[in-house]
């Protein structure tokens, strides 16, 4: 019955160069990520796969444990997150460790708190789900969104919406880019992040920020500054 978190940290990054350690709001940002999951006090190992020795070393600093480097095979920009998942599980197992439950954790999360954690963790016992994750609604419904043509041309994507009002459809969600729990097992034999049979914990946009520029960035600082009345 032991459960592992993995916080996956690879080393390269383009648009946000040492994007996984950049400093956010006075430490690295992988190191909110690494804090909770320790205060979670949910695992039994809090580990990062990281094919850099520098994370490696940031990441030892601020509690988690590298007990291996991840794959060049893993580290490149195609890799996804549940090959790296699959890869460190196995690692484990042929040195004989095995877990009931993992999460996985992204480094640049800085909105994911131990309550966030302990929430998933007890959704997945008691619902009998394979997999939790946080999600975030749109915040216009997506069945009154627009394409465009070759011309640049406004098409509606579903036109049998046109005149119904937007508070008359349904909500849409997508995935807040924080972190999954999986039960292992199920994990190993689908190799899927998620399935028919998860469940999402509502969050609000204010706790969602996705980092993928300085841009981005700068308004995770604003939105954990507002939130933390720093």
């Amino acid at each position: 019955m032991k459960n592992i978190a993995i916080i996956t940290a690879r080393g390269g990054s383009k648009r946000i160069p040492n994007k996984n350690i950049k400093d956010f709001h006075g430490k690295p940002i992988i190191a909110y990520s690494i804090e909770a999951a320790i205060n979670s006090g949910i695992f039994d190992e809090v580990m990062v796969s990281t094919d850099s020795l520098e994370i490696k070393q940031i990441a030892i600093k601020y509690g988690a444990i590298v007990p291996f480097l991840r794959s060049e095979k893993n580290s490149d920009d195609f890799s996804t997150t549940a090959e790296v998942i699959n890869e460190v599980l196995l690692e484990y197992q042929n040195r004989g460790e095995k877990f009931k439950y993992v999460c996985c954790l992204y480094p640049t999360a800085p909105f994911v708190t131990t309550e966030k954690l302990q929430t998933a963790f007890k959704t997945l016992q008691e619902t009998g789900c394979k997999s939790v994750l946080p999600i975030v609604k749109f915040g216009f419904p997506i069945l009154r969104s627009f394409k465009l043509d070759d011309e640049n041309k406004i098409q509606l994507n579903w036109p049998e919406n046109v005149n119904k009002r937007s508070q008359d459809l349904p909500n849409a969600y997508h995935d807040a880019g924080q972190f999954y729990f999986l039960e292992v097992d199920n994990f190993l034999c689908e190799k899927k992040l998620f399935t028919d049979n998860s469940v999402g914990l509502e969050m609000d946009e204010n706790e969602v920020q996705d980092i993928d520029n300085l841009v981005d960035w700068k308004l995770a600082e604003i939105k954990y500054s507002l939130l933390s009345n720093l």
